[in-house]
């Protein structure tokens, strides 16, 4: 039998997306309230490998992803995504605009093997975590690189993407090293 022992924690991640930048402004000031101080930002992607979204979220979506400064225990995943969820909700009623999901925000987060993200959908490849909320290895780090499985979404494989989650890693690598705050 193994021994139970201590999780390391991890650097927590979103992505969001809108077609509307001031809902990705909105966003960024939410997550780094609740999540603080944002320590890494991506640039604004072009959001174009799937049209799944414009019927609810419209045209001309881009996508971002931040990276938070305080590592922290991975259990808290769950708990983050039900808060982005309430917060998508909060800003299509302040908003007033057309679509009736003018914004997005997923969150995950990031070791030094993966990067794991959090859904409100079942699949074959997710597992459970708790209220509704499941999670999935969407990518992960093996011979330098960042690799994909078969359900990884398409803008997942992207190296744009990869870019910005190398810098993530190295981040996260620096931080691990800091003695704690």
């Amino acid at each position: 039998m193994g021994s139970i022992r201590s999780t390391e924690p991890v650097l927590f991640v979103a992505a969001a997306f809108s077609r509307y930048p001031a809902a990705l402004d909105w966003a960024l000031e939410k997550t780094s309230a609740a999540w603080g101080p944002m320590a890494l930002a991506s640039p604004r992607f072009a959001f174009d490998a799937t049209d799944y979204y414009q019927p609810t979220m419209g045209q001309g979506i881009e996508k971002c992803f931040w990276a938070y400064q305080q590592l922290a225990d991975p259990a808290l995943l769950a708990e983050r995504k039900l808060q982005a969820n309430e917060w998508e909700i909060e800003y299509a009623a302040l908003a007033g605009h057309a679509e009736p999901r003018p914004l997005n925000i997923d969150p995950g987060y990031l070791t030094q093997a993966k990067l794991v993200l959090a859904s409100t959908k079942d699949h074959a490849h997710r597992i459970y975590l708790e209220r509704g909320i499941f999670a999935e290895v969407t990518l992960f780090y093996k011979d330098r690189h960042w690799q994909y499985r078969d359900w990884t979404f398409p803008d997942y494989r992207r190296a744009d993407y990869h870019a910005f989650f190398d810098a993530c890693r190295k981040f996260y690598q620096a931080r691990r090293l800091m003695p704690p705050a």
